[in-house]
């Protein structure tokens, strides 16, 4: 079989399927990226790369820009894709992140090909990320409107794809139908025997302050510090629960960026702003406690992970982070909020215990009472870990069920 993987930051979410496809000698694997390097393999995978050649129309209208980068996108992968079908390259299936628009046009180029689609997010105008926070609503009452186009390349592609796939039973069904009934559910997988509990960490901070599970430690991971991902009120939450617990330590993982959502503007960051709203509640003595980790190497992520005593997980409605899944295998006691898709994965007081939100209060609470918990924490951390192993477990689960879901794409068995 060929197989053909596209995603704009390849491997992304095909970081283990895309190389178990190629472990097989019978398979050939090609994933085009979108960045500009040299051709080479990756653990098995051709990669070519392409790019486009044009950037967004200058002053375009505010409600296309989106779809108009998408189509730019699509037309660059569009003609690599025919390069690559002139060099004789004809691939059964097509597995493709349709976020970013780079398959919108493949099956013009390989109309018999096999197009699954890994289907993360179907932008809704309320009840899930956009209206949610009523800190941040827009006041553009037209902004309903750009939400509505953001899905335009969701909607190409569902004329184009034969199947798709999705990590979790809610982002799925924030899809509509009839295209719903086309969506396997099966996350990405987590390697629950990398992310194992490990009573002898022990992580550096600054050169001269050794941690280990003797200590208490709080933490706090985004991939960017921002209110999607609950940043303020995580924030908000430090000047009590630092005065509650005078010897606890607070590791925040996460770049100053923005993954999702808008950006504070005027060269701002969000944490930049929400630090400056809380430092003068939190005496410096305090403060010296609370350590910004910024990016850090996975290795260390891990051992972040295996060093918590609670960690905090705070999202919007929106997609599901890895790192709530990877914290749970790592056997972390976790203060979550009360937000889709979280309840898939933490049951209240079984796998970790839900807050509100925006409860400030109700979160340093939540944090200070499992502090002084340890029994809870013990039989929090070994349920989320024995729950992430059960449905979850990279290798067990996931990637076998990833797998049969190819197989069946491949052999035209998945139906609506």
């Amino acid at each position: 079989m060929k197989y053909l993987f596209i995603h704009q930051n390849f491997p992304g979410q095909f970081r283990h399927l895309a190389p178990a496809l190629a472990a097989s000698p019978d398979n050939a694997v090609v994933a085009m990226p979108l960045r500009k390097m040299p051709a080479r393999d990756w653990r098995g995978v051709k990669l070519v790369p392409y790019h486009p050649e044009r950037g967004s129309t200058p002053r375009v209208h505010p409600w296309v820009s989106d779809f108009e980068t998408k189509v730019i996108r699509g037309e660059a992968c569009f003609r690599a894709a025919l390069g690559l079908r002139d060099q004789g390259f004809s691939p059964d299936v097509i597995l493709a992140h349709p976020g970013w628009g780079e398959s919108l046009f493949l099956k013009d180029v390989w109309p018999r090909a096999r197009m699954g689609i890994y289907c993360e997010f179907y932008y809704q105008t309320k009840g899930a990320d956009v209206g949610f926070d009523p800190e941040f609503l827009s006041v553009d009452p037209g902004d309903v409107c750009r939400v509505r186009i953001k899905n335009l390349g969701n909607l190409m592609h569902f004329e184009a794809a034969d199947a798709a796939i999705s990590p979790t039973a809610w982002q799925a069904d924030t899809f509509p139908e009839p295209f719903r009934r086309r969506i396997t559910v099966v996350h990405d997988g987590i390697d629950t025997a990398a992310l194992t509990p490990d009573p002898d960490v022990r992580v550096l901070l600054g050169g001269n302050i050794v941690l280990s599970r003797s200590d208490e430690v709080v933490t706090f991971v985004n991939r960017n510090l921002e209110p999607y991902r609950g940043c303020h009120i995580f924030l908000r939450a430090l000047p009590e629960i630092l005065r509650r617990r005078p010897r606890a330590r607070v590791l925040i993982v996460g770049a100053d960026g923005a993954s999702y959502g808008r950006p504070p503007g005027e060269g701002r960051t969000w944490k930049e702003i929400f630090v400056n709203e809380v430092r003068g509640a939190i005496p410096d003595a305090d403060w010296a406690r609370v350590h910004f980790l910024g990016r850090i190497p996975y290795e260390m992520f891990v051992k972040v992970l295996q060093l918590s005593t609670v960690h905090v997980y705070l999202t919007y409605p929106f997609v599901l982070s890895w790192s709530l899944l990877e914290a749970m295998s790592a056997g972390c006691a976790i203060v979550a909020s009360d937000t889709p898709p979280v309840r898939e994965a933490i049951r209240h007081d079984e796998t970790g215990r839900l807050v509100d939100f925006f409860d400030v209060a109700g979160l340093a609470r939540a944090v200070d009472a499992l502090l002084d918990d340890p029994g809870g924490r013990d039989r929090l951390g070994r349920n989320a870990r024995a729950f992430v192993r059960a449905g979850y477990d990279l290798g067990s689960v996931c990637l076998p069920r990833q797998m049969e879901w190819v197989r069946l794409l491949a052999a035209g068995e998945i139906r609506a």
